[in-house]
């Protein structure tokens, strides 16, 4: 051996006549099953291979891979696996000179069949699927970097590899992928074909270009579809780690976009198949290095939402084609476990944007939830009133998911009046759960210091300082923002209040709200308006028009208590601290009912029947003004009771009643009022619209009376006296047209006619004359002719 790899050295140019002859004694010794001169040749080939790497090269791998490809076409196991050693060491060869004319298409094919291998004896034919992997993965070390070989890319090529790999990776599914990259394995690891697969599949993933995504990922779809795998979700989120941890971090948006479109093309498949697309999604969009989405971000978030809306649809036919009913059985349940994996990824996705872009997702969101009055109301066939109630809560629930952990510095640009508006007009609604969503996610939004655990439940703390919260300087732009929107938040606080369908669940959501908006949006002014909406919904509670049944006015005047609670302690004023600790110890010892305690508990303890309360059970508006005004705050603002304001949006809500939410009392507040110019402009809008509605209803009441007279008057009245009034009437039309008429030819007439363009003549008495001058003579500018 030694004198041949000196001979061939020396004379590079016998190379290929050395490759020749060795080749055809290795068949000839392969046809009389001599295998051991068959391992000498190949032996033989290999040190020779391994030892030249001259220019004329070329001829001799031709004989190599002519051996090889013998020794792959053998039935024996081991002739296979000698064939791919010889394969894998010359695939790890840089070549000096480029090949034209090589071709790895038997190669593909042989691996891959020997991927697939069903051997009788599990030793040998986990043999063999190892030997084909390996091989796979020298045919793409061979080919991937080199321009003159066919594409390893192709569609032709990939469809054999990859699915060949995910046959491996499935059969040892129990390990699971460890890392991105994975650590240095044991030997006994080593030897496993799925360890081996899975590390070929990331060397594949990895070499993959931007153009080379797609071939490689679509057999992975077509994979999962063909052997039903998107039901387990588990390998089908295993093989998309493994996708997402071995490509290029700027690609994996081309991943999440071809997971989108294979969701689209699944649209009519059955629940559990869509929502293990959606779980792959999920966990795509986790490892997605943040903005990775792509540039297409509202169009990822409009899929979801579609196929959010389909599901609704599909759940309330109970078909995926409404056109024919029952062509399939949908489980209700499987298509809500569908929407529950939507929302969770449309959280998921929206945790990997900016700040700017979640705002420009949320309202998109909002902008596709109908609602009463602004954006059209669903039309699919089939869903009607619930439809729409259903396509609520599930776009609700995804804004929730949304607003997550979203922190801004400046949130009056990134919550405007066009997602604030409806999203506030929802808390209007009827429905309880619509309302308790919106109460949630007006939390997530104001709450930016994590705040809101410390709220979630309704209690008078003794001491506040124990929950250490933080609490910031209200900046500029939360001063412009409550300047904005204060008072829409407390009209909404209040009106939510009085709802009878509120829960437990809503009361605590208030009182997480209140709080908030004490922690992060709270300067003088704000303060002053929310103990005066604390002291309004004890009002509210304590009102007799108010048709609240015992049970929430209870948990009214509970959360005003809280709420005076927190918010004195947070003033620092001592009087005030006392006043609301003296009534809170007075409701201790004579009606416990009116403290959270009691309340807001699983089995409330309240009474059948709420007496009327007085004296040092409530918290006492001049009391709380007094001693607020020696600290410096407004005692005008402070002495004036909160009223809510009426707006267009009680009108949107469409309730049963609208005396529920039209309220038009006025607020009775003292000249120097920042509300007072709002509250008369109010009163002036209201006043216009009010004279405007009645002079139009006193039209329409004089035109019905005419054409009642009329009718009356054709059906009763002699046929004489019909056609003498209609000559009547035609002749005083006639008359005042001939007068209009000649009043028009006398101020013709009167008019001095124009100066004739040819002057005047002369008539022979001395006087002056107009001539009349043809048309055809006068003389008009060029301007006047075309």
């Amino acid at each position: 051996m030694e004198k041949l790899t000196f001979y061939a050295l020396s004379a590079p140019e016998k190379l290929d006549r050395i490759g020749a002859y060795l080749s055809e004694r290795l068949s000839r010794d392969v046809a009389r099953h001599r295998y051991g001169y068959v391992c000498i040749a190949m032996e033989a080939l290999d040190q020779l291979l391994m030892a030249c790497h001259c220019q004329s090269i070329n001829l001799f791998v031709e004989s190599f891979l002519k051996m090889v490809r013998k020794l792959l076409e053998a039935d024996k196991p081991n002739l296979q696996i000698l064939g791919t050693n010889s394969f894998v060491k010359f695939a790890n060869i840089e070549e000096d000179t480029p090949s034209y004319h090589r071709s790895y298409d038997f190669f593909v094919s042989r691996f891959s069949e020997m991927c697939h291998s069903s051997y009788e004896d599990p030793d040998i034919r986990t043999k063999i699927r190892m030997a084909g992997i390996k091989g796979l993965q020298g045919v793409v070390r061979k080919t991937v970097n080199d321009e003159l070989q066919a594409n390893i890319w192709d569609p032709q090529h990939m469809d054999k590899i990859v699915p060949s790999l995910l046959f491996n990776l499935q059969s040892g599914e129990g390990t699971e992928s460890r890392s991105p990259s994975p650590l240095q394995a044991s030997k006994k690891e080593k030897e496993s074909p799925a360890e081996l697969t899975e590390r070929c599949f990331r060397e594949l993933l990895g070499r993959a270009a931007y153009g080379n995504i797609k071939n490689a990922v679509t057999p992975v779809l077509m994979h999962l579809d063909n052997h039903s795998l998107w039901e387990g979700k588990t390998f089908a989120v295993r093989c998309f780690k493994i996708i997402m941890y071995s490509i290029q971090s700027q690609h994996s948006h081309l991943v999440i976009q071809q997971l989108l479109g294979h969701l689209d093309a699944n649209s009519r498949s059955s629940a559990t198949v869509r929502a293990g697309i959606v779980e792959v999604l999920l966990e795509a969009a986790a490892i997605a290095a943040s903005g990775s989405v792509g540039p297409t971000v509202l169009e990822v978030f409009n899929t979801l939402l579609r196929h959010l809306r389909l599901s609704v649809d599909y759940e309330l036919t109970g078909s995926y084609d409404c056109t024919n009913i029952g062509t399939k059985i949908i489980k209700e349940h499987e298509e809500r476990q569908l929407q529950e994996a939507v929302i969770r990824t449309i959280g998921s996705f929206a945790n990997t944007l900016p700040t700017y872009q979640r705002s420009e997702v949320m309202l998109f969101i909002m902008g596709k939830i109908p609602i009463p009055g602004m954006h059209p109301m669903l039309h699919s066939t089939g869903s009607g009133p619930e439809g729409n109630r259903m396509i609520q809560v599930m776009l609700l629930k995804s804004l929730r998911q949304v607003t997550c952990g979203f922190q801004t510095t400046n949130m009056l640009t990134a919550l405007p009046n066009s997602f604030l508006d409806p999203l506030l007009s929802f808390a209007l609604l009827e429905d309880a759960e619509i309302r308790l969503l919106v109460l949630e996610i007006l939390v997530s939004l104001i709450d930016r210091h994590n705040n809101l655990p410390k709220f979630s439940t309704i209690s008078i703390i003794s001491d506040i300082s124990v929950l250490k919260l933080k609490v910031d300087k209200c900046s500029r732009q939360d001063n412009l923002f409550m300047k904005k929107h204060a008072q829409h938040l407390y009209r909404h606080i209040y009106l939510c209040s009085k709802e009878q369908s509120s829960v437990q669940p809503h009361f605590e959501k208030l009182y997480s709200l209140l709080a908030l908006i004490s922690m992060e949006l709270a300067n003088e002014e704000v303060v002053v308006d929310l103990i005066r909406v604390a002291l309004a919904l004890q009002d509210l509670a304590l009102s007799s028009e108010e048709t609240l049944p015992v049970y929430n006015r209870c948990a009214v005047h509970a959360l005003s208590s809280a709420y005076l609670n927190l918010i004195s302690q947070l003033t620092t004023v001592p009087a005030f601290c006392q006043h609301v600790h003296e009534v809170i110890e007075m409701r201790q010892k004579e009606s416990p009912y009116l403290l959270p305690e009691d309340v807001f508990i699983e089995n409330p303890k309240i009474p059948k029947t709420l007496e009327k309360l007085e004296g040092e059970l409530l918290f006492q508006q001049a009391k709380i003004t007094e001693v607020l005004g020696g600290s410096g705050y407004n005692t005008e603002r402070l002495a004036t009771p909160y009223v809510p304001q009426f707006t267009d949006e009680d009108r949107l809500s469409k309730r049963k009643s609208i005396g529920e939410t039209i309220s038009l009392q006025v607020e009775v507040e003292s000249r120097n009022s920042p509300e007072k110019e709002e509250v008369n402009e109010n009163i002036k809008i209201y006043n216009t619209h009010r004279h405007i509605w009645l002079d139009s209803v006193g039209v329409e009441e004089q035109e019905k009376e005419r054409r009642r007279q009329v009718v009356e008057k054709f059906q009763k009245a002699p046929f004489e006296e019909i056609v003498a009034a209609r000559l009547i009437s035609n002749v005083s039309r006639l008359s005042e047209r001939y007068v209009l008429i000649n009043l028009i030819f006398s101020l013709f007439l009167a008019c001095r006619p124009p100066p004739s363009p040819s002057g005047t003549i002369t008539s022979s008495y001395g006087q002056t004359q107009s001539r009349s001058v043809p048309v055809y003579e006068m003389k008009f500018p060029d301007l006047c002719v075309y």
